[in-house]
C-alpha cells in the first residue's frame, strides 16, 4: 500500500494560521499557497484541476464528468438537453467543459483574449483575481438566447461573488428562471450563502449550487500581512541548477479541419461528436512522437542532433510524461493527455496533466507546500488587456525530490501562441521547460477563428474534396529523404517501391506516341562523371555567399510582409532546398522555427489538391508562402496562380532568382548559377521529381515521389545547405538592407512583375522557328535541367557568360549539343529542346508536340 501524502496546505496552515472547516475530502480536493496579491492572499489550490498541480488526466477530466452527471440528475433529461454551460477563464475552462462532457450540453467559456472581428455578446468582473475583465465571445450569440438552465462552473466558491457578477450581467439582457452553479469546492461563509439566495430572489429565478465538497476557510484577520511577510522572507523562487538544453521535437497533428480548440466561441454536441472520433487517432499520433516512433520533427536548437542520436531525442524511455496546457487551453490538452496515457505503457500513472498560468504565487519546496517549484516567463500569445506580462508554470520543475522530475514535457499551444516569445530569449518557456526535463514535445493547434473559410480558420472550405480524416499523413526523413525530420515535411506518396524510370529517349517517345503526361514516368536519374562533380563543388564554392545573400533577402522580405506566423510550401523538388535555407535563416536570424512542407505542382494539371487541403486543415492559408528555386520563362508562376484562385491561398511565389521578371518576391533578378540546379536527387534530399498517375494517386493521395536510398553515397543535399548557411552571418546587415530597399515604397516598380522574360522567349521563338514557347527553357537551371532529364536540340549562350556555364559546356559535349554564343540574351543561356518530332518535344499540357519537317 503507498503511504499516505502529506496534505499539501499543512505549511500555509502552521505558518499563516489558514484553515479548513467542513468535509472531510476538502484536504483531498486542496492544497494551499501565498500569493502575491493584496486583494487575497491565500490560494486554494486544487489537486484535481489540473491546473498548478499535475494530476493524471483521467482524475482531472473525472471531476468534470461527476459533476455534469450530478447536474443531469439535478435538472432531469428534458431540462438538461436544453441547458447550456459557462466555465470561467483561466482555471475553469477545462472543467467547465468536462462538466459539459458529462451533461452533454453546448459550452463556452469567458475569455480574457479579445478577438478581431468579434464583439462581445457579454462579459463580468472577477474582483479578487489577478486578471478580473471576462470577455464572452459565442460564435452564434444564440447560444446564450435559449431557455433552457444555465450552468455556471468554477473551481472554487469563496464568496460567490464571480457566480453573481455574471449571473446578474446575463439576466439583464436574457431573463431565464434556472441558474446552477458548479464548482470543485463550495466555501462560502454563511453570509455569502445567504447573499447567493437573496440575488435569486431578487431575479425570481431558481438558484442550485453542485459541488463535491463544502466545507469553509478560517482566515486570521492580518492575513494579509502576515501573507506579505511570509512572502518577502522566503524570496525569489530558486532557478533551476544550469543543465544542456533537453532536444525540442515538434509533434504534427491532423487536427479536424473546422473543428474548434476549446469552447472559446462555442463548442457544440455536434463538435463534441467530431472530437470524440478524432481523439484516439490524435493519440496515437502523439504517442508515436513521444514514443520516437515517427511523425515529430526535431527543432534541434543548441542540440541539432536531437533528431535521433540521443537518448533523450530518440524516444521515450518509460519515465513520467507531462502534457502541459497553455492558460485558457485547458480542454484539448487534458484529452490529448488522457489519449496519450492509454497508448503508452504504464501510462495510467505515468502521463500526468497541468496547464500555465497568469497567476503570481510563491513557491516553497516542501511537500507540505502546494506550489513546489515555479518557472516564470513571458507571455508568448501578445495579450491585449492590462494585466502582467509574466506567465507562470508550477509544479513542472522537479526541484529538489528527482522522483518528481518528468522525462518528457509535452507543451501544447494554440498557433496565437507560438510567437518568437515561446522560443526566443533565457527566460522563453520552451528555453526553460528544455533545462528541466529530458524531452519537449511541442504540439500547436489551429486557433478557430470564426468568420474565416469553413468556420475552421483556414480555405479548408473553399477547397473541395477528402474530409480531414481521410486526409494522408506527410512524409519525413530519414525514412523518406536524406534531410532531417525538422527541416521539410514531405506531402508525398512515397513510390519507393513502383518501378517508374526508362531511359530519357525511351520515356519521351512513350510520352508522344501515346499522348501521355510527362508526369507519369520519371527519367532515369542521371549519374555524373567525376568531373561533373568537381564542377558542382566548385559552383557551389565560387556561389554559396551569393545564394545565402538571395535567400537572406528573401526571408527578411517575407517577414516583414507577411509577419512571422510564416508556412513554408516549397514546389518539389528543386523548391525544398531552397524552403529549407530560407527555414534555417529564419531560425537562426529570427528564432523562428516555420513549418515548412514540400508540395508537388505538375504542368498541365496544378498543384496538388490534396496537398492544399492539408495545408488548409492545418494552417491559416493566409500564413502559407509557396517556395521555389528560380524562374524561367514563368510558366510555373502562371500555373500557380491559375491553380489557386479563390483558394484563399496567396499565389505569390517567392524565388531566389527572377530572371524572367514575372514575381515580386525575390532575391536577385540576375540568371546566375545556383548549384542545385546541377544535379537530380542527390542534391535534393534524394528525392525524385513527382508523379501523377491515376493508377497509383488516389483522389485522396498525395502526388507520389520516391525516395533513392541507392544513390546515397553520392548525396550532397547536406553539404550544400551546410555550405550556404556558413554565410549567413556574413551577409546579414547586406540581405536586411536588400530586404529594405524592396520594401521601399517608393521604389515599389523595381520590383513589379514585367514579365521581360516570357517576351524574350516568345522572340526566340520566332527566331528558331519554334512554334511552341515551352520548348525554349531559358536560364541556367531551366538549360540544366534540358541537358539532364531531356532531348536538346541546342544552347544559347550569352557571349562572356563565364564559369556560370562550365557546367553547362560540359553536358552539352558530353550528349554532342552545340553551344551557339548570341549577343543581346536577357538569360546566361536558354537551352532548347528539339522542335521536331522526336523524344524530346513535350508540349504545354505535358503531351507531345508534333512538328512536321517542312
Amino acid at each position: 500500500m503507498a503511504a499516505p501524502q502529506e496534505w499539501t496546505g499543512r505549511w500555509v496552515a502552521e505558518r499563516a494560521g489558514v484553515g479548513l472547516t467542513g468535509s472531510e475530502r476538502l484536504p483531498e480536493l486542496v492544497g494551499l499557497a501565498l500569493r502575491e496579491n493584496r486583494k487575497r492572499a491565500h490560494l486554494l489550490v486544487s489537486t484535481v484541476l489540473g491546473k498548478h498541480v499535475p494530476q493524471l488526466p483521467a482524475v482531472v477530466h473525472g471531476a468534470g464528468l461527476d459533476l455534469g452527471r450530478r447536474v443531469r440528475e439535478l435538472l432531469g433529461d428534458e431540462a438538461a438537453a436544453r441547458a447550456v454551460v459557462l466555465g470561467y477563464a483561466e482555471t475553469a475552462t477545462g472543467l467547465g467543459h468536462s462538466v459539459a462532457d458529462g451533461l452533454d450540453a453546448p459550452y463556452l467559456h469567458s475569455t480574457r483574449r479579445p478577438v478581431p472581428g468579434v464583439d462581445p455578446v457579454g462579459g463580468f468582473e472577477e474582483e479578487h483575481s489577478h486578471a478580473t475583465s471576462h470577455l464572452l465571445l459565442p460564435t452564434d450569440p444564440r447560444l446564450l438566447a435559449g431557455d433552457g438552465p444555465l450552468v455556471l462552473v468554477d473551481d472554487e466558491f469563496s464568496t460567490g461573488t464571480t457566480a453573481l457578477n455574471t449571473i446578474r450581467a446575463l439576466h439583464a439582457h436574457h431573463q431565464r428562471d434556472h441558474y446552477v452553479v458548479v464548482a470543485l469546492v463550495d466555501l462560502r461563509g454563511a453570509a455569502d450563502r445567504q447573499r447567493l439566495a437573496s440575488v435569486a430572489a431578487e431575479l425570481g429565478a431558481r438558484l442550485d449550487l453542485v459541488a463535491l465538497a463544502g466545507g469553509g476557510v478560517e482566515l486570521p484577520e492580518d492575513i494579509l500581512d502576515r501573507a506579505e511577510r511570509l512572502i518577502a522572507d522566503a524570496g525569489p523562487a530558486p532557478e533551476p541548477p544550469p543543465a544542456p538544453a533537453a532536444p525540442l521535437v515538434r509533434a504534427e497533428l491532423a487536427w479536424p479541419a473546422g473543428l474548434p480548440e476549446g469552447g472559446r466561441h462555442g463548442f457544440t454536441r455536434e463538435h463534441r461528436a467530431r472530437f470524440d472520433a478524432a481523439l484516439p487517432e490524435l493519440g496515437r499520433q502523439l504517442a508515436a512522437v513521444v514514443a520516437g516512433d515517427g511523425g515529430g520533427a526535431s527543432d534541434g536548437g543548441d542540440s541539432a542532433g536531437a533528431s535521433g542520436d540521443s537518448a533523450g531525442a530518440s524516444g521515450d524511455g518509460g519515465g513520467r510524461v507531462l502534457v502541459l496546457g497553455f492558460e485558457e487551453l485547458m480542454y484539448t490538452p487534458l484529452r490529448l493527455a488522457g489519449a496519450l496515457a492509454e497508448r503508452l505503457p504504464g501510462g495510467a500513472e505515468r502521463v500526468h496533466f497541468s496547464t500555465t498560468t497568469r497567476s503570481p504565487v510563491l513557491a516553497v519546496d516542501d511537500p507540505g507546500y502546494a506550489i513546489r517549484t515555479r518557472l516564470a516567463f513571458p507571455a508568448h500569445d501578445d495579450p491585449a488587456d492590462d494585466a502582467s506580462r509574466e506567465r507562470y508554470a508550477y509544479n513542472v520543475a522537479p526541484g529538489a525530490d528527482p522522483a518528481r522530475r518528468f522525462a518528457t514535457v509535452v507543451l501544447v499551444v494554440d498557433d496565437v501562441a507560438d510567437t518568437p516569445a515561446l522560443h526566443e530569449g533565457e527566460r522563453a518557456l520552451i528555453g526553460q521547460l528544455r533545462r528541466v526535463t529530458d524531452r519537449v514535445v511541442l504540439a500547436v493547434l489551429p486557433t478557430h477563428r470564426p468568420g474565416d473559410t469553413a468556420e475552421g480558420g483556414t480555405a479548408a472550405g473553399a477547397l473541395a474534396g477528402a474530409p480531414e480524416s481521410r486526409l494522408p499523413r506527410p512524409l519525413y526523413g530519414p525514412a523518406f529523404s536524406s534531410y532531417r525530420a525538422d527541416e521539410v515535411a514531405w506531402l508525398l506518396k512515397d513510390l519507393s517501391g513502383v518501378a517508374l524510370e526508362a531511359p530519357t529517349e525511351e520515356r519521351e517517345e512513350a510520352v508522344q506516341s501515346g499522348g501521355a503526361h510527362y508526369a507519369e514516368s520519371l527519367p532515369v536519374e542521371y549519374q555524373p562523371s567525376p568531373e561533373y562533380q568537381e564542377l558542382f563543388h566548385q559552383a557551389l564554392r565560387v556561389s554559396a555567399r551569393r545564394i545565402a545573400l538571395a535567400v537572406g533577402t528573401v526571408a527578411e522580405t517575407l517577414v516583414a510582409e507577411r509577419g512571422r506566423g510564416l508556412v513554408l510550401a516549397s514546389l518539389a523538388r528543386a523548391g525544398t532546398p531552397v524552403g529549407v535555407l530560407i527555414r534555417r535563416w529564419l531560425a537562426a536570424g529570427h528564432g523562428v522555427e516555420a513549418p515548412h512542407y514540400a508540395v508537388s505542382i505538375v504542368r498541365g494539371r496544378g498543384i496538388d489538391p490534396v496537398a492544399l487541403r492539408y495545408l488548409a486543415a492545418h494552417h491559416r492559408a493566409s500564413d502559407v508562402v509557396f517556395v521555389d528555386g528560380w524562374t524561367g520563362k514563368g510558366a510555373i508562376t502562371r500555373e500557380l496562380d491559375e491553380a489557386l484562385a479563390g483558394s484563399g491561398f496567396d499565389s505569390g511565389l517567392a524565388v531566389l532568382a527572377d530572371p524572367g521578371r514575372c514575381v515580386r518576391t525575390f532575391g536577385t533578378r540576375d540568371d546566375f548559377l545556383i548549384p542545385s540546379a546541377c544535379l537530380n536527387s542527390t542534391v535534393s534530399g534524394l528525392v525524385s521529381r513527382t508523379v501523377l498517375r491515376t493508377d497509383l494517386i488516389g483522389p485522396d493521395d498525395f502526388h507520389g515521389a520516391k525516395h533513392y536510398t541507392d544513390l546515397a553515397g553520392a548525396d550532397v543535399s547536406g553539404a550544400f545547405l551546410d555550405t550556404v548557411a556558413d554565410h549567413f552571418d556574413a551577409v546579414r546587415a547586406e540581405a536586411v538592407a536588400a530586404a529594405g530597399r524592396f520594401l521601399d515604397t517608393d521604389r515599389a516598380a523595381d520590383r513589379t512583375p514585367d514579365w521581360a522574360g516570357w517576351a524574350a522567349v516568345e522572340r526566340i521563338s520566332a527566331e528558331y522557328g519554334i512554334d511552341d514557347i515551352n520548348l525554349v527553357k531559358p536560364g541556367v537551371g531551366e538549360t540544366t535541367r534540358v541537358m539532364l532529364r531531356r532531348v536538346p536540340w541546342r544552347v544559347l549562350a550569352r557571349r562572356g557568360a563565364g564559369a556560370d556555364l562550365d557546367h553547362v559546356r560540359l553536358l552539352a559535349a558530353q550528349r554532342g549539343v552545340p553551344v551557339e554564343e548570341v549577343d543581346d540574351l536577357p538569360y546566361s543561356c536558354v537551352g532548347l529542346i528539339h522542335p521536331r518530332y522526336s523524344r524530346g518535344a513535350t508540349g504545354a499540357s505535358g503531351t507531345a508536340v508534333l512538328v512536321k519537317e517542312s
